[in-house]
């Protein structure tokens, strides 16, 4: 695949240093605002503006079905997917209502779904009915794959197109924890054991299953770890690479890309692989209970905004942590200087 499609620029390092001298021009004791003063130095670097902004935020949610659930790696039968996939349209799931809360625009895409929805909200996008199991065949094929990550960067500068200062991406797709650990463990060479966790809720018995479906099928697949496009297609998610295309679309226009939680994470360390300088405008939101989550934030070089035991996906902790990551950016322009305040500095 041509990395031109993708060309992300380099994030401006010379205005962060302005934007960090400023700063502590500020009325307060100079670092007393801790991580919102390193916050405001990024999203000044990603978006080359001393006074940056991250509203309206935006927020795509890609659905997708995983036919590994054929082999009882999940808690819920695959048929949830589509289930929530109506509930998004009907406004009445956790991402509904936290976007509402921070005035975003909210786009529900079906990538792969393996139902036929109807709904005049719903953005079809459906490259394929759910991906194959790949515990016995390729999950898709590389054209699939590089056609999904297509269809998610037209989505997310769709979304810039409305004005969206920022992106958040959030997925629904039953077995997409499977997915995501065997990407993960591929990328960073780990034992699947000690990524996988309880996705959904599952036993420990299911569990334990879990990681020997997931190991095996990593032996008889053998994605290459240096082809992020032949990982997706023997094992990875169609939400994921959609996932992954909207966060390419997002760094080409300098507009920052808030991550979720694990699934969301994985889809970030795909497309720095595709394209290394998109990784320069992620922020990861919080941390996951998922036990690959922090193994894929070190992987990115990030550190997580906030650690409150979400497991749920659809965008919502990004959402959630968004009125922080706003909170820095006021702070750049609505708090005075001592000279302006006519306060005495610290002599």
């Amino acid at each position: 695949m041509s990395q031109q499609v993708y060309s992300v620029p380099k994030v401006n390092k010379e205005i962060g240093k302005q934007v960090s001298d400023y700063i502590n021009t500020l009325t307060k004791p100079v670092g007393s605002l801790g991580r919102l003063e390193e916050i405001a130095i990024e999203l000044a670097e990603m978006k080359n503006e001393a006074f940056p902004s991250i509203d309206p935020p935006g927020v795509l949610v890609f659905a997708a079905d995983h036919g590994i659930t054929e082999e009882g790696v999940s808690s819920y039968p695959q048929a949830v997917t589509e289930q929530m996939v109506r509930n998004f349209l009907s406004g009445g799931a956790g991402i509904n209502v936290f976007s509402r809360q921070i005035g975003a625009f909210l786009n529900i895409i079906d990538i792969g779904v393996a139902q036929v929805i109807e709904h005049p909200s719903l953005i079809n996008q459906k490259i394929r009915y759910g991906t194959a199991n790949f515990y016995r065949e390729d999950a898709m094929t590389r054209e699939e794959a590089e056609n999904a990550i297509a269809v998610g960067y037209e989505q997310g500068l769709d979304m810039l197109n409305k004005g969206c200062q920022c992106l958040i991406l959030g997925e629904m797709g039953i077995g997409n924890t499977s997915s995501s650990s065997a990407i993960l463990a591929v990328l960073s060479n780990s034992d699947v054991a000690s990524l996988v966790g309880n996705g959904t809720g599952i036993s420990q018995e299911t569990l334990l299953h879990k990681v020997d479906v997931i190991k095996q099928s990593l032996q008889v697949r053998n994605p290459n770890p240096e082809d992020p496009i032949d990982i997706i297609s023997k094992v990875g998610g169609l939400e994921i690479a959609g996932m992954a295309g909207a966060m390419l679309a997002a760094a080409s226009y300098r507009v920052p890309i808030l991550l979720d939680g694990f699934i969301c994470t994985i889809a970030g360390l795909l497309a720095k692989e595709i394209s290394p300088n998109s990784a320069d405008y992620m922020i990861v939101t919080h941390q996951s209970v998922e036990p690959g989550h922090q193994l894929a934030i070190s992987l990115l070089g990030k550190k997580p905004i906030l650690d409150l035991g979400l497991r749920l996906g659809e965008g919502t902790g990004a959402a959630i942590a968004y009125p922080i990551i706003q909170s820095a950016t006021l702070m750049l322009k609505e708090m005075a200087t001592f000279d302006s305040a006519g306060i005495s500095n610290k002599s």
